[in-house]
C-alpha cells in the first residue's frame, strides 16, 4: 500500500521506462477494495486488493534498494525515507485532518472523542495494531466503523518501509564479510522473513481471525514475496565482493560481469502466466469472503496471482492494464483509497444501509476528492524542486512536522469536543451540580424497561413513542457495551470457526439442561434466560455462532456459501440429539437465506424454502423427543438507534420505526414453520418490544436497541418475567 502513488518504472527497474501494467494493476486493486467496502455482496473478497498493493510495494521498494546496494555498497537511508514521506504523507495528512470536521458534522456526538483518538493513532502509523485490538471489521464501513480504519494498510506498509532498508543493509554487510553473492544473501534473508510470517499468518488467522487480518506480523510475508520477486526477475546491478555494506564504492572481482535475472519468462509462456495471475486475483475477489480465515493460505491466491502478473513483464493482460483509464485510476489509487472509507462511514451514519446507487454516489465523490488531492497536493511535491536528493532531509523534517500537526489536531479535537454531561431531557439544560440542591429523599424504585407495559403491552401508553424521557439506560454512547455476558466470555463462535464454542450458566451441576442455540439474535436472550435458569436451577448451555442460525441446511453469508456454519450445525445437532441430549432447546435467529446449487435463494421462493428448512430442522429435533421453544425474531428498526438517540434527545420520535416493517423479517417464516408441529412452541414477546404502531427507541427509561437490530442486555433482562411465563406454559 505504501507504493500506491509511486512511479512504477524507475523504482522497479532502475531505468527510465515505466511499468504501465503495474500502475494498471494498482488501479484494479483499489477498485476491488472500493466495491467490497461499498457492499460486500458485489465483490465479497475485494479486500484482496490490499494484498495486491503489498506485493507491488515489496517489489518496487526492494528493486530500488537492492539496485542501490549493489551499485554503491550502501543505502542512502535519509533519501529513502524522504522519498517515502513525500509520496505518502501529504495525501494521508489531508485525509486525516479532513476526517475531523467530517466527524463533527456528520457523526453522532458520542463518536467525536473516539474519532479524535483514531486520528492520533493514524498520525502515528499504528492504526493496524489498534484495529486488531478493538476487533475492526475490514468489510463493514458502517456507522460504527472508525473513519480512519483504512489507514491500517498504510501503517503496515510504513512499518515495513522503516525496517526493510535496515535489514537489507545488514544482509549486505554479511554478504561482504562472507565474500558471497549479494543476491543470494538477499534471497535468503527475504525467505527468513517470509516463511515464519506466513506460518504465523496461517495459525493466527484461524485462532484470532479479526486481529490476524490487521497485524504486521501476518502481512510481512506478502511484502517479502514482492521483494523476492524483485530479486529474481530484475537484472541486478554489479555484485558486491570484499566490501562493507556501507562502503562508498563496491570492490568488484576482475572480469566479473553483471549477473542475469534468475527468473525470466518470455513469449507465450509470459502471456499465459500474466493471464493466469490476473484470473487468480479475480477469483480471489469473487470466491473469498468474510467467513474465510484471512490472511493465511487463502491469501496465496491473490498474492501469487499478483506476482505472476508482475513476472510476465507486461505480457498477456499488460496491454489491458496499461490502458489510459485503468492507469488513471492507478495514479490516484492512494488518495482514492484514503477518501472512500470515511465518506462511506459518515454516509451510513446519516442514511443507514446504503442502496447500491447511494454507495456508487459516495464512491464517485471519493474519486473527485482523490483527483483533486492528486492534482493539487501530490503532484506538486513530485517536481524536481521537491524531489531532488538534497531535499530528502527537508522532506523528513516536514514529515515530522506534519505528523506532529496531525497528532496535535487529533488530541485537540478529542479534548475540545469531549461529550459534556447529557442535558436534562425535560428542560434541555445541563443538570445543576450536586451542591446546588439538597440530597433528595429515597424514593421507591419505579418499574423500568418492559416492566412498565403491564399485562397488555399493546394497549399500554407507556409503550408509545415520546420526544423526551427522564432518563435513558444505558447511556446511548455506551450502548454497544450493553450486551450479553456471553460476548465477554467468548461464547459466540466467530464466522471463521466451525467448532462450536460453549458456555454454561445457571446451576452448573443441575441434571435439567436447557440449551440456547442459534445466531447473535439467539444470544441476545441470554440476559433474560439466565435469571430464569438460576431460579429454576437449570443448567443453561449456549451454542451460538455469528450469522449462523440453528438450521440443518446450508445458509448464505454475504450471498456466498457459509461452510463453517454448515459444519457448526452438524456438530451442534450431534450434541442436541446424542447421549447428552438436553431437556429443552431454546432457539431464535435473524433473517437468513439458503444457499443451494451455487446460488443464494432470495425473494418469495427463498422465503418458502427457508420456511421448509426450519420446519424440517425442528421436526427432526421434535422426533428426537427434544422439546423446542422458538423465540420469534425481534423487530429490526434498520437504523443506528443509539446514534439517532444521541443526536435527538429532545425529539426521540425521530428514532422510531414502523411496526409492520420492523416485524416483516424472520417472524412470519418462523410462524409458518412452527405451525402444527408437536413439541415445538413459538413464543412471541414482540408486543413488549414494539407495543405501538411505531417502535419506540426508549421504553421505561431503557434504550431498547444497542445497534440497528440487537436488544440491549438491559432491555432483554427486563423481559425475563414475561419469558418465564411463556416457558412455564411451553413446559406444562
Amino acid at each position: 500500500m505504501t507504493q500506491l502513488a509511486s512511479r512504477t518504472g524507475s523504482e522497479a527497474t532502475g531505468r527510465t521506462d515505466r511499468r504501465g501494467d503495474i500502475e494498471g494493476l494498482r488501479g484494479l486493486a483499489v477498485v476491488l477494495v472500493l466495491l467490497c467496502h461499498a457492499g460486500p455482496w458485489a465483490v465479497p473478497g475485494g479486500f484482496v486488493g490490499v494484498d495486491v498493493f503489498f506485493v507491488i510495494s515489496g517489489f518496487l521498494v526492494t528493486g530500488l534498494l537492492a539496485d542501490e546496494l549493489g551499485r554503491t555498497g550502501k543505502i542512502a537511508l535519509v533519501e529513502h525515507y524522504g522519498r517515502r514521506v513525500r509520496r505518502l504523507l501529504p495525501a494521508a495528512l489531508v485525509v486525516l485532518v479532513a476526517t475531523l470536521p467530517l466527524a463533527y458534522l456528520l457523526l453522532p456526538r458520542f463518536r467525536w472523542a473516539e474519532t479524535g483518538w483514531d486520528v492520533v493513532v493514524g498520525g502515528l502509523w499504528v492504526t493496524n495494531w489498534r484495529a486488531a485490538g478493538v476487533g475492526g471489521d475490514q468489510l463493514a464501513a458502517d456507522a460504527w466503523a472508525s473513519p480512519t480504519q483504512q489507514f491500517w494498510a498504510l501503517a503496515v506498509g510504513a512499518q515495513f518501509q522503516l525496517v526493510w532498508p535496515l535489514l537489507l543493509l545488514g544482509i549486505g554487510l554479511l554478504a561482504a564479510r562472507r565474500d558471497g553473492p549479494l543476491r543470494r544473501w538477499l534471497l535468503i534473508g527475504t525467505g527468513l522473513v517470509a516463511l515464519p510470517s506466513f506460518a504465523w499468518s496461517v495459525v493466527y488467522s484461524h485462532g484470532e481471525p479479526a486481529a490476524a487480518f490487521f497485524v504486521t506480523t501476518t502481512r510481512a510475508w506478502e511484502l517479502a514475496l514482492g521483494a523476492g520477486l524483485a530479486l529474481l526477475i530484475r537484472t541486478p546491478a554489479l555484485p558486491l565482493a570484499r566490501t562493507t555494506a556501507l562502503a562508498t564504492e563496491p570492490v568488484l572481482r576482475p572480469g566479473n560481469p553483471p549477473t542475469r535475472p534468475l527468473l525470466r519468462v518470455t513469449g507465450p509462456v509470459a502471456g499465459a502466466l500474466g493471464w493466469a495471475g490476473l484470473v487468480a486475483v479475480g477469483l480471489a475477489a469473487l470466491l473469498l469472503g468474510e467467513a474465510t480465515p484471512y490472511p493465511g493460505v487463502a491469501a496465496l491466491l491473490p498474492t501469487l496471482g499478483t506476482a505472476a502478473v508482475i513476472a510476465a513483464r507486461g505480457a498477456g493482460p499488460g496491454r489491458l492494464l496499461s490502458l489510459r483509464p485503468v492507469r488513471a485510476v492507478g495514479a490516484i489509487a492512494l488518495p482514492l483509497y484514503l477518501w472512500h472509507w470515511p465518506l462511506l462511514v459518515v454516509a451510513h451514519a446519516q442514511f443507514g444501509d446504503l442502496h447500491p446507487v447511494g454507495a456508487l454516489a459516495v464512491l464517485l465523490a471519493a474519486a473527485a476528492l482523490a483527483a483533486l488531492t492528486h492534482r493539487y497536493v501530490e503532484r506538486p511535491l513530485r517536481t524536481p524542486r521537491f524531489s531532488s536528493p538534497w531535499q530528502a532531509g527537508q522532506a523528513l523534517r516536514l514529515g515530522l512536522l506534519g505528523t506532529t500537526a496531525a497528532v496535535a489536531a487529533g488530541l485537540l479535537f478529542q479534548l475540545t469536543v469531549w461529550p459534556p454531561p447529557p442535558p436534562n431531557p425535560a428542560t434541555g439544560v445541563a443538570a445543576p451540580p450536586a451542591s446546588a440542591s439538597p440530597t433528595p429523599a429515597p424514593t421507591p424504585s419505579k418499574p423500568e424497561g418492559a416492566a412498565v407495559l403491564g399485562d397488555k403491552p399493546r394497549g399500554s401508553k407507556a409503550g408509545e413513542p415520546v420526544d423526551r424521557v427522564e432518563k435513558i439506560v444505558p447511556e446511548p454512547a455506551k450502548a454497544g457495551d450493553d450486551r450479553p455476558e456471553g460476548y465477554d466470555d467468548k461464547c459466540l463462535t466467530p464466522a471463521q470457526e466451525s467448532k462450536p464454542r460453549s458456555c454454561v450458566y445457571g446451576d452448573k451441576e443441575s441434571a435439567f439442561t436447557v440449551v440456547l442455540a442459534g445466531d447473535s439474535h439467539a444470544a441476545q436472550w441470554l440476559p433474560a434466560l439466565e435469571p430464569i435458569a438460576r431460579s429454576n436451577k437449570w443448567k443453561l448451555v449456549t451454542y451460538t455462532k455469528e450469522d449462523c442460525p440453528l438450521l440443518f441446511a446450508p445458509v448464505a453469508r454475504a450471498k456466498r456459501a457459509y461452510p463453517s456454519c454448515t459444519e457448526w450445525n452438524r456438530s451442534v445437532r450431534t450434541k442436541l440429539t446424542g447421549d447428552d441430549q438436553p431437556q429443552l432447546l431454546i432457539t431464535s435467529s435473524a433473517t437468513h437465506s439458503l444457499f443451494a446449487d451455487g446460488y443464494t435463494l432470495t425473494g418469495e421462493y427463498g422465503r418458502t424454502e427457508l420456511t421448509g428448512s426450519f420446519r424440517e430442522t425442528w421436526s427432526e429435533l421434535a422426533d428426537a423427543d427434544l422439546p423446542t421453544v422458538v423465540l420469534r425474531g425481534t423487530p429490526q428498526p434498520g437504523r443506528d438507534v443509539p446514534g439517532c438517540v444521541t443526536g435527538h434527545r429532545q425529539r426521540l420520535t425521530e428514532c422510531t420505526a414502523k411496526r409492520e416493517i420492523a416485524l416483516a423479517g424472520i417472524g412470519p417464516v418462523q410462524e409458518k414453520a412452527a405451525a402444527g408441529l408437536d413439541g415445538v412452541h413459538l413464543v412471541d414477546l414482540n408486543d413488549a418490544i414494539c407495543p405501538a404502531a411505531r417502535c419506540a427507541a426508549v421504553i421505561g427509561g431503557m434504550l431498547v436497541y444497542r445497534d440497528n437490530e440487537h436488544l440491549t442486555a438491559s432491555y432483554a433482562a427486563s423481559l425475563s418475567p414475561r419469558l418465564r411465563g411463556e416457558l412455564d406454559l411451553a413446559l406444562a
